[in-house]
């Protein structure tokens, strides 16, 4: 970390109290800034894309998108950025899920803010910190008990899935079209059948089956 540069970190929790009070005590932290939050995954992939972070504190478990989707979006378009989870699970299920995703540590909410504050330097600085609230994680793919993806989201083509991960990110027809240098009535056709292939009726349905069976890993 470049001396007198603030650690940029963003918060996505469903929790208003929570967020408040992070906020309010990283407030206190001289060197590190927390320059947004989100209550849900879909806003926090959308705000986190408009400005990267350094640092970002993942809930596992929001409305809308889940935690876990958002970190296997996250990923796939920031494979430097760390990302640690915050839990209220202690559970080798959610741990397994987070590790997959490709989080980088899982973080009980249970934690103390000087505590939180190290490890997030730590991180960032490339060496994690050792604590009793932190789990470390590997990014490495985990084989043998992956949920494979359904025969449906399998013959979704490179362009569809291109398009679904964009709308699983919250983007609207318009901004597709921009990102991939399509017409807007080629991404309404893709969408189209995208809902069809995965038998869905909607944008949201679409995202949350599409992480749900893998299909944007």
């Amino acid at each position: 970390m470049p001396e007198n540069k603030a650690i940029r970190v963003f918060l996505a929790d469903d929790h208003p109290l929570l967020r408040t009070g992070l906020r309010l005590s990283l407030d206190q932290i001289k060197d590190v800034e927390l320059i947004g939050e989100a209550e849900d995954g879909f806003s926090a992939v959308e705000k986190i894309h408009a400005d990267p972070p350094d640092v970002s504190l993942i809930d596992v478990d929001m409305p809308g998108l889940s935690g876990i989707g958002v970190i296997r979006l996250l990923r796939k378009s920031f494979p430097h950025m760390k990302i640690l989870v915050l839990s209220t699970y202690n559970d080798d299920k959610y741990i397994h899920d987070a590790m997959q995703a490709g989080a980088d540590g899982y973080v009980l909410k249970c934690i103390g803010i000087g505590e939180l504050t190290k490890i997030i330097k730590s991180y960032w600085t490339g060496k994690p910190e050792i604590s009793p609230y932190l789990v470390h994680l590997t990014t490495a793919p985990v084989t043998g008990d992956k949920k494979p993806a359904s025969r449906e989201s399998s013959d979704l083509t490179v362009r569809e899935t291109e398009v679904l991960t964009a709308i699983a990110a919250g983007k609207g027809n318009k901004e597709i079209a921009d990102m991939l240098y399509i017409s807007l009535e080629t991404v309404k056709s893709h969408a189209k059948h995208i809902f069809k292939k995965l038998k869905v009726k909607n944008r949201v349905e679409a995202a949350r089956v599409a992480i749900e069976r893998n299909v944007l890993n």
